[in-house]
């Protein structure tokens, strides 16, 4: 049950109650469930990045997710389900497709469109005819899924076209009380969201780019589509992410072809007084520019505006720490944040959607 440590934020913000991932505690996942049935919104952690959960089929506690996110009323929710028959309540038709994919990355970080089945309230899909579906793979969103027997909606529990929650930290900060239960497993395995694809056509198309990469996808559907394109103005969208500005810190964010030109955009705004991120993946690069107590004693007051962050030039690494890095950066107040550009390859597509997004570009 709930301990002294689980008193870790102070109210009035959201009860945190901190979870063995291994093994998650019967009575705190019991404690969530008779939040969720009395229509209330509890952030679960997730494989990917930590999610706003409401009972996806109680159109009242839809609405209160999209209100604590402040997020427009087309853009749509994923539905949460424990396996693949439980999924399929969801959908108005199962494509052979999508046996394929949940046999093969199901629970994971997959999500699927399908047509909506008439009983599901529409809002879960933003007003849409659509329904995005995925089955977490992490202990304790699975534990919750089985002890409440029914679908959970549940966006990134962030507000709307802000970076994703990877920590309860983030949860808190982001949303406040306006969750009614944070479960905190600790920092989220892969760090990025799902990978969206749209299985209502064929052949079937990538919507987002996510944790699941698409030589994965491409060895159970050869001929899907990589697209992954934006949705402007009120039209409902099939999934959450296509908007243009998205996953976007509260500073600035600028791109940056090199790292010559990122470390040339910091030091003139700098310069100019203000407090600045700069993020590279070239650790040898970066390594002069630690700000260990020994370097840090004979910076000049420009360096010292300078937040060097290096994440490591790995993709899923990347990715599992971008949000953080991100998240950390604008809790230390910069006003600008410049990332060099990641590599123009494959495996490096999620990360610079979610870049590319939240970037002023």
């Amino acid at each position: 049950m709930a301990s002294a440590k689980n008193a870790r934020y102070p109210p009035p913000m959201a009860r945190v109650l901190v979870v063995d991932a291994r093994a998650p505690d019967a009575g705190i996942i019991a404690e969530a469930v008779r939040v969720l049935r009395g229509g209330g919104l509890v952030a679960m952690p997730t494989e990917t990045v930590y999610g706003l959960a409401a009972r996806a089929l109680d159109e009242a506690a839809v609405a209160r997710v999209y209100a604590a996110k402040g997020r427009p009323a087309h853009h749509p929710l994923i539905a949460h389900v424990e396996n693949e028959a439980q999924a399929r309540l969801l959908a108005a038709s199962w494509p052979a497709a999508a046996s394929r994919l949940a046999q093969a990355f199901w629970p994971g970080p997959l999500t699927v469109v399908l047509d909506r089945a008439s009983h599901v309230p529409a809002a879960v899909a933003g007003g849409g005819p659509s329904i995005a579906v995925r089955a977490p793979s992490h202990p304790v969103a699975l534990a919750l899924l089985a002890a409440l027997g029914e679908p959970l909606a549940a966006p990134s529990a962030n507000r709307f076209q802000g970076l994703s929650a990877t920590t309860a930290g983030h949860v808190v900060k982001e949303l406040g009380d306006a969750v009614d239960l944070v479960l905190d497993t600790g920092p989220c395995e892969a760090g990025i969201e799902s990978t969206v694809v749209d299985l209502r056509r064929l052949p079937a198309r990538v919507l987002r780019p996510g944790a699941l990469g698409l030589a994965a996808l491409r060895a159970v559907l050869p001929d899907v589509e990589a697209t992954a394109g934006t949705v402007r103005g009120d039209e409902a969208r099939p999934s959450p992410g296509m908007e243009a500005r998205h996953y976007a810190p509260r500073a600035r964010l600028q791109l940056a072809g090199t790292w010559g030109e990122a470390r040339r955009i910091a030091s003139r705004e700098a310069g100019a007084g203000a407090r600045v991120g700069l993020v590279t993946h070239e650790p040898r690069r970066c390594e002069s520019h630690r700000t260990d107590s020994r370097r840090s004693s004979r910076r000049s007051p420009l360096e010292a505006r300078v937040l060097v962050r290096w994440l490591p030039p790995d993709p899923a690494e990347y990715a599992r720490l971008l949000f953080g890095t991100l998240h950390d950066l604008d809790d230390a107040g910069v006003a600008l944040i410049v990332v060099q550009r990641v590599p123009r390859a494959e495996a490096w597509w999620a990360v610079a959607d979610r870049l590319r997004r939240g970037s002023t570009e």
